[in-house]
């Protein structure tokens, strides 16, 4: 009986002793957190979309307490009514939230372009992208499989004919499709802006009108006749500059390939 008392004394008292310490440290090196953090954090919506540029919503909180230059408009699934609220916690000035909406840059649907190979992998396209670059003639194109539909949080998005579509009324501008595009085919634009381009191909004109109808086949026109010098033709892709552009449609009237399209 002594010998086993022997034994656990000994490892009870360190077990304390070591109990002990791990209190004291927690009191004297624990971090305090700022107040208005909770507070900031209840306001987001939650989505950790990263469309603020920060690790989610969290990341955004913590870099709203930590430094005070971190603009209040950076939600753009908040909107306004975020903005409001965490002005009104952090006592700075009301900032403007310019709404987006997420637009993909490809009209190559069954009607317009075809398939290479007849794919019968993983039906997503992230997995379709490694072989050989997708299953689509045009290797800038649409692939079809919806990884941008499934990662959408509020169903805005919908896959017809092999290519996907955007519901806008329905897109919060989360940008969490923008990621899920393994062809870098969708961006977020301007809620105000009616004009996109809807071609992501950068080959000479020649090699696109092979491959998809719809295709821009930088011929220029547009460029020639925007008022605001607001589409320029970089690397045979017709490019709009959302600062400059005043939505007069002329650039999608005079486009040959009709791949700049003009919706109010």
């Amino acid at each position: 009986m002594n010998a086993i008392l022997t034994a656990v004394i000994p490892v009870v008292i360190i077990g304390l002793v070591c109990a002990a310490v791990l209190v004291i440290a927690s009191k004297l090196m624990a971090v305090k957190e700022d107040e208005r953090f909770p507070k900031l954090r209840e306001c987001l919506p939650g989505a950790n979309c990263g469309a603020c540029g920060f690790a989610g919503c969290d990341g955004y909180a913590n870099a709203l307490v930590e430094n005070e230059k971190t603009p209040t408009n950076l939600c753009i699934p908040g909107g306004e009514e975020v903005s409001k609220q965490l002005s009104e916690i952090l006592g700075v000035e009301f900032a403007d939230v310019e709404k987006k909406v997420a637009v993909i840059h490809c009209a190559g649907d069954c009607s317009a372009t075809g398939d290479t190979v007849d794919y019968r992998g993983i039906n997503t396209c992230s997995a379709a992208k490694l072989l050989f670059g997708g299953k689509g003639e045009c290797g800038f194109g649409c692939i079809g499989f919806g990884d941008c539909m499934k990662a959408c949080p509020n169903n805005a998005i919908v896959v017809k004919n092999e290519l996907a579509h955007i519901c806008q009324p329905d897109c919060i501008g989360c940008g969490v499709c923008v990621k899920a595009c393994p062809n870098g085919l969708i961006s977020l634009v301007p809620e105000k802006s009616s004009v996109y381009v809807v071609c992501s191909n950068n080959d000479k004109g020649a090699v696109t009108r092979k491959v998809c109808t719809s295709g821009c086949i930088g011929c220029k026109k547009c460029e020639k006749v925007c008022p605001a010098g607001a589409i320029k033709v970089v690397d045979s892709l017709a490019v709009i500059d959302y600062e400059k552009c005043e939505n007069c449609g002329l650039c999608a009237e005079n486009c040959t390939n009709k791949c700049i399209r003009f919706v109010k």
